[in-house]
């Protein structure tokens, strides 16, 4: 049995650092690059001709990648090297395949780190220490744990009763067929587990990355080849998503889909998946993780700087741009007198601009789609009756995606940006009366579809396990005086429910249970020679 790891300690990339030396140099020379980026079918490079660019979002005139898309006759050639390259994966065994990940995790925690880590801070214009705790530390982390959960599977799951003359045990078979993989653009770290947990199983898979993270996830896929991943386990296809969805549906070997993304996307997508069922071998496996409007609960007496800082961090730290980040909070009148002011001075404090930069705490968000969203949240409720922006508010992007850092007070708990998932640097606070905190729980509850994260900042035991209690299945990650983002592989699997998912806990070994079939096996050694049985036998 393999020892645990450890979590992947986070460089601190101080002036004068090695790393963050070693980081500018790599920031400047991929600068000076356009990188080809091509699919990747059964191990092989395929240039289809058909591109499209990928710029910086905090330059978006600067162009980073042409990337080559998959059109539906690659994504079935994906497909088909996926479950062509599945019998000799499988027959490699546990061993083998964690090795090739381990490397993968060694490699990224030293030669391909500062790679990794700019092409992130480009590609989806994060600090330096958000694409080191991305990037880096969590990804490092999945592939390491992922391997040592793995392992402990064969022992965990086998039977505990074997009777005399009976040797009972359990297979940990991967499922039969092709894992699709959709992944999101935000995390890096999640972008290569998605196809990746599944492969340490014994499963393969087709990843489709997301339109705004090629240029990282292609280097991603670079590294996983250097471990040595055989060819045709995973397959990198940059595709749209109406083509992928027809393509890997039609298909009978379709074994199950891992998902991160949207809400709406996620929902058609177990619609298609249950139209196609007749044509499928089996019945496929539906992992996802979709959308959050994220909770910050205040009682009266709580730690009103660290509900600051919490809210600070929580709600602007990569531009919002997380499916955990803090978007809504309910705070007491009499705390919002006292910290409010001070809350928005320190957003105002804020430094925003090219992740080049390390003295920026913000960048730009991911592109003009984004933009033109978040943005219209804002001047809705610039024009509310019910809303006041107290913070921030402006946006610029002439040269990149740029929006402040905005605080919303409304006086309604249902106003839009109150429930709606914005994902952005927007932040909606609703003040409720000091002496209604059970009845401001009831409404959080209530107020939105999703159920991802939250936090209760209160200083009295009795108190956070009110709101413990009261918000139970309103968070699949809950926080007690802490912001409510930041999940840390092994430390908190990280998964909601309702519209956020099906909480199958990336991090933790209940997502990796998701990708296994197991067999049971009864070996008879005490082998019936007589077909009847005592019942048979007459009365004397």
């Amino acid at each position: 049995m393999s020892s645990q790891p450890v979590n992947e300690p986070i460089l601190g990339y101080a002036p004068g650092s090695s790393e963050r030396i070693a980081l500018q140099e790599e920031l400047d020379r991929q600068m000076e690059e356009v990188v080809e980026i091509p699919c990747i079918i059964n191990g092989e490079k395929v240039y289809t001709g058909n591109t499209s660019t990928q710029v910086i979002p905090h330059k978006h005139g600067h162009i980073i990648a042409n990337v080559h898309q998959a059109g539906k006759t690659e994504i079935e050639a994906a497909c088909q090297a996926a479950i062509n390259a599945q019998e000799e994966w499988i027959n490699m065994g546990l061993e083998a395949r964690c090795a090739i990940f381990e490397r993968c995790a060694e490699l990224l925690a030293g030669p391909w780190r500062m790679k990794v880590n700019a092409s992130t801070m480009l590609n989806q214009s994060k600090t330096a220490f958000q694409a080191e705790i991305d990037s880096a530390c969590e990804l490092i982390d999945f592939w390491n744990f992922n391997c040592f959960y793995a392992r402990q599977f064969h022992d965990m799951y086998q039977p505990l009763v074997s009777p005399k003359g009976v040797e009972n045990s359990t297979e940990i078979r991967p499922l039969e067929g092709f894992v699709l993989a959709i992944t999101p653009f935000n995390f890096s770290s999640i972008a290569a587990n998605l196809p990746s947990a599944p492969a340490i199983l014994g499963n393969t898979a087709v990843w489709k990355p997301s339109r705004n993270s090629y240029h990282s996830n292609y280097v991603l896929m670079e590294l996983m080849m250097e471990a040595g991943l055989p060819a045709g386990v995973i397959n990198f296809v940059p595709s749209s998503g109406p083509d992928i969805s027809d393509v890997c549906l039609d298909n009978p070997d379709f074994a199950g889909v891992h998902f991160t993304g949207s809400t709406s996307v996620f929902q058609g997508l177990w619609q298609r998946i249950g139209e196609a069922l007749p044509n499928m071998k089996s019945y496929p496996r539906i992992v996802g993780e979709t959308g959050g409007k994220d909770f910050v609960v205040a009682h009266p007496e709580c730690d009103e700087q660290g509900l600051l800082v919490a809210l600070l961090r929580g709600s602007f730290e990569y531009q919002g741009q997380k499916c955990s980040a803090a978007s809504r909070a309910y705070i007491p009148k009499s705390v919002w007198r006292r910290m409010g002011q001070p809350l928005c001075e320190e957003v105002q404090k804020i430094t925003m601009g090219d992740a080049r930069d390390f003295t920026n705490f913000m960048t730009a968000v991911i592109d003009q789609r984004a933009f033109d969203k978040i943005t219209g949240y804002i001047d809705r409720a610039k024009a509310s009756d019910v809303c006041e922006i107290v913070a921030g508010g402006g946006s610029d992007a002439s040269v990149g995606w740029f929006i402040e850092p905005t605080i919303i007070v409304t006086s309604d708990p249902n106003y839009e940006s109150m429930v709606e998932e914005i994902f952005g640097p927007v932040l909606t606070i609703y003040l409720y009366e000091d002496d209604d905190f059970q009845g401001v729980l009831k409404i959080c509850d209530e107020a939105s579809q999703y159920a991802l994260t939250g936090s209760i900042f209160a200083t009295n035991d009795v108190d956070i396990e009110i709101a413990f209690n009261a918000l139970r299945f309103t968070a699949g990650n809950f926080y007690i005086n802490d912001k409510p983002t930041g999940a840390v592989v092994a430390q908190q699997p990280f998964g909601g429910a309702r519209a956020s998912g099906t909480n199958d806990k990336a991090g933790g070994p209940l997502n990796l249970l998701r990708w296994i079939s197991p067999r049971s096996v009864k070996h008879t050694l005490d082998i019936p020679q007589e077909w009847g049985y005592p019942f048979l036998q007459p009365d004397e």
